[in-house]
């Protein structure tokens, strides 16, 4: 679905409800092969309004995405449940009526197009965690481990970095052992 930015003054007074069901697993495959292996059809529920110049969407999305995990690279069904609220603007002028947290986003000028696939796909992929695993990955209770190397978490990690005096400086220590009894 697209609307163009000057098509939506009609509904300054109503805002455009949108209930779509969108079949985006091609698109999303193909554009972000490494992150998505497969997508549910898309569920998006919410308003489009129209203000003084400038479009606001606000939607509920909903899919079932299919990752790799960030441990083994086995699928793992991710169920995705947001909102998006984003606000288009025709030019940078307009931006002066909205607070700095707000999100905005610029079209391209009064003829500025606003694609629902694009906006839905790229709120869908900022969706995805940085750490996906399996069930069998969050159940284990040892991190996996094979011959001459092993995974640690962060918290051992930071452990250990703290605890670990650089060899370089480890000389440096001796050369004034009084001012290790005045700390």
């Amino acid at each position: 679905m697209k609307w163009a930015l000057s098509d939506l003054h009609r509904y300054q007074d109503e805002p455009l409800h949108i209930n779509s069901t969108l079949d985006l697993n091609a698109s999303l495959t193909d554009r972000f092969p490494e992150t998505v292996l497969a997508a549910t059809s898309v569920t998006v529920d919410g308003y489009l309004s129209y203000d003084k110049g400038d479009a606001t969407l606000s939607a509920r999305v909903e899919l079932v995405l299919t990752v790799p995990s960030s441990r083994s690279l086995a699928p793992v069904e991710l169920p995705l449940n947001f909102t998006i609220t984003e606000t288009y603007l025709p030019d940078d002028s307009h931006r002066g009526r909205y607070e700095e947290e707000d999100q905005l986003v610029l079209t391209l000028g009064p003829s500025g197009v606003i694609d629902l696939d694009e906006i839905v796909m790229e709120n869908i992929i900022e969706q995805v965690p940085l750490r996906v695993l399996t069930p069998a990955e969050e159940a284990a209770e040892r991190l996996p481990e094979g011959k001459g190397w092993s995974m640690v978490d962060e918290a051992t990690l930071d452990e250990e970095q703290t605890n670990q005096v650089d060899p370089r400086f480890a000389k440096l220590k001796n050369l004034f052992p009084d001012q290790d009894s005045r700390d």
